[in-house]
C-alpha cells in the first residue's frame, strides 16, 4: 500500500515526477510542484490524453492559445493529445500534488 501524500520533500528544486504505474496504454503519475513552472516558450505536447486533478495547492494552467484555467484543490480537467499547454504558476508557500493520468 502506498499514499500520495507521503515522502513529499519540504524544499523542491525543480518539479518532480513520480511514475506510479505504466503500462502501453496507460501512464499514472504524481507531481509535486512548489513555485516551479513551465520554462517560458516551452510547451507539453503529449501524444496520450491527460486527465489531471489538483489535490493540493493551487495552480495555472496555460494553453498556446493564450487561454487560461485557474485549478484548486479538487479541480480537474481533460487535456486532448496533442493540446499544447504549460504550467504558467504554482503555490509558492506551499507543495502542489497533482494527478496525472496519461491515456490513449
Amino acid at each position: 500500500m502506498n499514499n500520495l501524500f507521503a515522502n513529499i520533500p519540504k524544499q523542491l528544486d525543480a518539479e518532480q515526477f513520480d511514475a506510479l504505474l505504466a503500462t502501453p496504454d496507460l501512464k499514472i503519475e504524481r507531481i509535486l510542484s512548489h513555485g516551479q513552472v513551465t520554462p517560458e516558450g516551452q510547451w507539453y505536447d503529449q501524444a496520450q490524453h491527460e486527465w489531471v486533478l489538483l489535490l493540493q495547492g493551487a495552480a495555472r494552467l496555460q494553453y498556446q492559445d493564450g487561454s487560461e484555467v485557474s485549478l484548486n484543490p479538487g479541480d480537474w480537467l481533460n487535456i486532448p493529445a496533442h493540446v499544447r499547454h504549460r504550467v504558467s504558476w504554482t503555490a509558492e508557500d506551499q507543495t502542489s500534488v497533482w494527478l496525472a493520468i496519461f491515456y490513449s
